[in-house]
């Protein structure tokens, strides 16, 4: 059976194809096939419209029910130049195939594409496709190059397995953190202060100091002394750590200042090595652990700016580890139990775990021992992995944790290293029990990742319906009418006075606008307030997704049950 890959390719060769007879005037560039679907780059003069896209999808239609079958030859560099004389994409890219490495072109019908293969045996292959949006791409990804338009289509075995797709894309989009954070009034974007920067609004503040005090008291639990580094700081600390040599293309700056020059941080862990090495260490202060809410800047592209999840400015769980080498294996350990602690609490389910290991340009002797570190704490609480190869930082092997959330998508967060590395850059030491002076070991941990990112995904994975304990607002009161709005308060401010997150709805709206209102703002609870209600200090709750009318109970009562919820994390 023909795999996904090659039948997406063979349908980005059909779409050429329709281009090709819908609009001769557009040159194809590349197109491969993509997780999900395929794309393929076209220089034209005018903008493919919707329009035009519902036109070639119909053209393609044609071409997969005629059953082309796809034949392919070999060439020379010179035959391929010729055939594609006119194209002077193409003629680049058969120009740039290194030399011994076959050219090939494959056809179907009256298309001829220069192409490595991996396709169907024929056209008719393909079970369904449908043509999905068009975007800008620059020629080979470089900014310099002429734009290109790229139509994106996806591509399956049967219509069953495309409606399904475009069902999942479809409940995507609903969840789509960038809209619900608008709609809630979580978080923005501000353009008048740049791109990939986030304003935390009030209802987003509140969630994120909630998520913070979780994962501070886990982190106090298990002996973390919280400090606190500074934004900017001399380039001279990462000539030393090593990310200037390795980094400097995702920092900002420098900044020059009184002849010095000083960069934005973009990432804690040199600042918390010079707290360490601020003074003398001796094997009793270690394991010796410090954690930072440490608020970053890296360079990230306009155009692949995303949201929450992918940002210019952002704050870390972070936290990082010095402790002797018979000590590491156990406080690997315990981060991943902390890890673990983490995600469940915020009812993810499924994860993917991987050992990445470096570079063998970068590897030394002590790579086995942090990648056994690694590979025996994942043993230990029976976690399968994978290997990810070459994926490793510059300065030692790290665990990558991958969520998947309520509709199955895939989510990088966490990740755990193991550093021996910048404890020699730094010439950090210890006075061991022998009276001699030792290297720590190091590790890196962020298990959020970052609270921006976390966030985003936190967003998406409960479509905006928060678990009362993170809700922003955990309940409204309605009253029915405004003679019951003085009762409404006074209920406000018991829910208030035990610490819960309420409002009043003091509109003088019907009480059906004022249910459906609360009800698309996600809040947990509406509790509706009449002469009934008031008479006898009682509440009518209404709770998010729960259908049927039930019984109104004492204000204690929903007290009691909020309490419970949250306390549960339920």
């Amino acid at each position: 059976m023909t795999s996904l890959a090659d039948l997406r390719h063979t349908a980005a060769h059909v779409l050429a194809y329709a281009v090709q007879d819908c609009f001769p005037e557009a040159k194809p560039t590349i197109g491969p096939s993509i997780e999900n679907g395929f794309y393929y780059d076209f220089d034209r003069p005018e903008a493919f419209t919707p329009e035009d896209l519902e036109r070639l999808e119909r053209r393609m239609d044609e071409i997969v029910k005629a059953n082309y079958p796809m034949k392919g030859r070999v060439v020379t560099r010179a035959e391929a130049i010729e055939h594609f004389r006119d194209n002077p994409y193409k003629v680049e890219l058969a120009r740039d195939i290194p030399e011994g490495e076959p050219i090939t072109l494959y056809t179907i019908g009256e298309f001829t594409d220069l192409c490595r293969g991996g396709h169907a045996p024929s056209t008719g292959e393909i079970g369904a496709l449908k043509l999905m949006n068009v975007a800008g791409a620059y020629w080979r990804g470089d900014e310099h190059n002429p734009m290109l338009q790229r139509i994106y289509g996806t591509a399956w075995n049967s219509q069953k397995e495309l409606d399904d797709y475009l069902a999942f894309l479809d409940e995507a989009a609903k969840r789509d953190h960038r809209k619900l954070g608008a709609e809630l009034d979580l978080f923005s974007v501000e353009e008048d202060a740049g791109g990939g920067l986030i304003f935390w609004h009030p209802k987003g503040a509140i969630m994120r100091q909630i998520v913070e005090r979780f994962i501070a008291e886990g982190l106090r639990e298990r002996g973390y002394l919280p400090v606190v580094t500074p934004h900017v700081v001399s380039e001279k600390l990462y000539e030393i750590s090593g990310h200037l040599e390795n980094f400097a293309h995702g920092m900002f700056g420098p900044l020059e200042v009184e002849e010095q020059r000083f960069r934005l941080k973009p990432m804690n862990c040199p600042g918390h090595i010079l707290i360490y090495r601020s003074r003398g260490r001796s094997y009793r202060d270690l394991p010796l652990r410090y954690s930072e809410f440490g608020t970053v800047y890296r360079f990230e592209r306009s155009g692949t700016l995303l949201g929450l999840t992918r940002v210019r400015g952002f704050t870390q769980d972070d936290a990082h580890l010095f402790c002797m080498p018979d000590q590491l294996q156990g406080e690997f350990e315990q981060t991943v139990e902390e890890a673990l602690r983490l995600m469940r609490a915020f009812k993810f389910e499924r994860f993917d775990y991987f050992l990445s290991t470096r570079d063998a340009s970068l590897r030394t002797e002590n790579d086995p021992i942090a990648e056994g570190a690694i590979r025996h704490a994942l043993e230990k609480f029976g976690l399968p992995y994978e290997i990810d190869a070459g994926g490793g930082a510059f300065y030692g092997p790290k665990l990558d944790i991958n969520l998947q959330d309520a509709i199955g998508r895939k989510w990088q967060l966490g990740t755990v290293q193991v550093d021996f590395t910048l404890p020699q850059r730094f010439d950090l030491k210890y006075r061991g029990s022998d009276g001699h002076d030792h290297r720590p070991v190091m590790i890196h941990r962020a298990l959020a990742g970052s609270m921006e990112r976390f966030f985003g995904v936190l967003i998406e994975h409960f479509g905006g319906n928060f678990p009362a304990w993170i809700a922003p607002v955990q309940a409204v009161i309605a009253p029915i009418s405004e003679h019951q709005l003085d009762y409404a308060r006074a209920v406000a401010k018991k829910l208030l006075d035990a610490n819960f997150r309420v409002e009043v709805d003091e509109s003088n709206e019907k009480l059906g606008y004022k249910i459906r209102h609360w009800k698309t703002q996600k809040v947990p609870f509406i509790l509706v307030t009449g002469r009934e209600e008031a008479a006898g200090g009682t509440v009518n709750v209404n709770e998010r997704g729960v259908e049927g009318k039930r019984p109104s109970i004492s204000v204690e009562e929903f007290m009691n049950e909020l309490r419970a919820r949250v306390e549960d994390k339920a």
